[in-house]
């Protein structure tokens, strides 16, 4: 167990930029989805409340991984 701590507690040090970028797009597509939801799918306060919130924290993870996969790419260009 003590490795899954040391290696959680790393990979949150060494992605801090890329975990703001990922909190901001989430919140930003929080307002986003639910305004959409509602207006097109005329669904109730709460339906739209839900997938507002359920499905941007699943693309989150997406971004995030695609974020740091991105991030290493670009390093792997400078160093080579």
């Amino acid at each position: 167990m003590r490795g899954l701590k040391k290696k959680t507690y790393k990979l949150f040090t060494n992605s801090k930029s890329s975990l703001l970028r990922t909190l901001v797009y989430t919140i930003g597509h929080f307002f986003i989805a639910a305004g959409v939801i509602l207006t097109v799918g005329g669904v109730s306060l709460i339906v739209a409340m839900t997938d507002a919130i359920v499905e941007p924290l699943l693309n989150s993870v997406w971004y995030f991984c695609l974020d740091k996969w991105w991030a290493s790419k670009s390093s792997a260009e400078v160093r080579g």
